[in-house]
């Protein structure tokens, strides 16, 4: 007997839509939920936008890109320079050397170690810490629904993540890179530092663009509405599904929803509280969850105001989803956020001529420089 299966229609090598565990554990949650906002949670149903709600008059999207162009060190004043310490003679450890362990960890001679976890600690003489010289770019693209869609903000940042307090900006001839701290030296840390800074910019670039405007137009985020929940008339789009939130029956309804449809809006807070609904998009495959996106909104808002926010995007989403022969994330990467993306990432610039340029500025080969911005 052949075996019956669906394939999910994103690209293998981007993270899954759906975290098969968490559907697995739909009744294990530590978020505190509020399911009766809109509807008992007994009565949980699909739930279909009012015909009489217009999908917003212009609908602003932000997003952003990052990308690492070069993992490095930084050392501290007094340190050997790092080019002769790799070729000064060894004389019996007065030379800072390195050396790695069974388990990934680095120790140097000044007394600088990694454990095998990523955290550097360092020696009497500070030692050499790594970082991570990194590109981010932010955008913001304004859509008429059923008009055009057109990038009306972007802007790019460079910057140098260390936990070190003695890293300054880097200058080279590509771009400057500005010194930014990391809480601590680990991988996962500085890029953390990366994604909050990114996230910042995104948020510094809305105020800014909605300003110059001179409007109030609704803001979708890429992403959960955490740490821009000040932000008015601002939904936050999550695409992939990491966490189950909802207990079992009311997660059963957002496996009911059909094209164009949303689950009732519940409150749920973890560190931070929020309003929240899915929505199912145009999708091509029967598998779990396919074409759902999850939207939040800020947890002041009353009754009304949710409901038609919720119904207004829902019929707002739809046109706008991604196909998959464009996009292999379709149908939750929208279209508009999918050409947000590739303007961004060719605004980034090209990774090996500021990986060159680094290269450069570290031997202190820089003619002609670029101020840091």
């Amino acid at each position: 007997m052949t075996t019956a299966f669906t394939v999910d229609p994103w690209d293998p090598s981007y993270t899954a839509a759906l975290n098969a565990e968490a559907l697995a554990e739909l009744d294990a949650t530590s978020a505190q939920l509020d399911l009766d906002v809109e509807l008992p949670a007994a009565e949980w149903r699909p739930v279909t936008p009012d015909p009489g709600t217009a999908p917003p008059d212009v609908l602003l999207i932000a997003d952003g890109v990052r990308r690492i162009d070069a993992r490095l060190w930084t050392y501290a004043p007094g340190d050997a320079d790092p080019a002769q310490a790799a070729t000064a003679p060894s004389n019996g450890g007065s030379a800072p050397t390195a050396a790695m362990s069974g388990n990934g960890a680095f120790a140097s001679g000044n007394g600088a170690f990694a454990s095998g976890n990523g955290d550097f600690l360092a020696g009497g003489g500070g030692g050499p810490m790594p970082g991570i010289a990194a590109s981010c770019a932010a955008g913001i693209v304004r859509c008429v629904p059923g008009v055009a869609a057109e990038p009306v903000a972007v802007e790019v940042s460079r910057s140098l993540f260390s936990a070190s307090p003695y890293a300054t900006d880097i200058v080279t001839t590509a771009g400057g890179y500005r010194a930014r701290r990391a809480a601590r030296s680990g991988m996962d840390d500085l890029v953390l530092a990366l994604q909050s800074h990114l996230a910042q910019l995104e948020v510094d670039l809305a105020i800014r663009h909605r300003a110059e405007a001179g409007g109030d137009d609704l803001l979708l985020v890429d992403g959960p509405l955490r740490g821009r929940t000040h932000l008015p008339r601002t939904v936050g789009y999550i695409k992939t599904h990491h966490t189950a939130y909802l207990p079992a029956p009311q997660a059963a309804t957002v496996s009911r929803l059909r094209p164009g449809t949303r689950t009732p809006i519940f409150l749920m807070g973890t560190s931070w509280r929020r309003h929240a609904w899915y929505v199912r998009l145009p999708a091509p495959s029967g598998t779990p969850w396919a074409g759902v996106v999850r939207c939040e909104a800020s947890a002041d808002l009353g009754l009304d105001a949710l409901i038609q926010l919720a119904d207004s995007l829902t019929h707002a989403l739809p046109p706008l989803a991604g196909v998959d022969y464009k996009d292999p994330r379709a149908p939750q990467n929208l279209v508009p956020i999918g050409g947000l993306e590739r303007l961004l990432r060719h605004r980034l610039g090209d990774a090996r001529l500021l990986y060159r340029a680094l290269r450069a500025a570290s031997r202190e080969e820089r003619p002609a420089p670029v101020p840091v911005r």
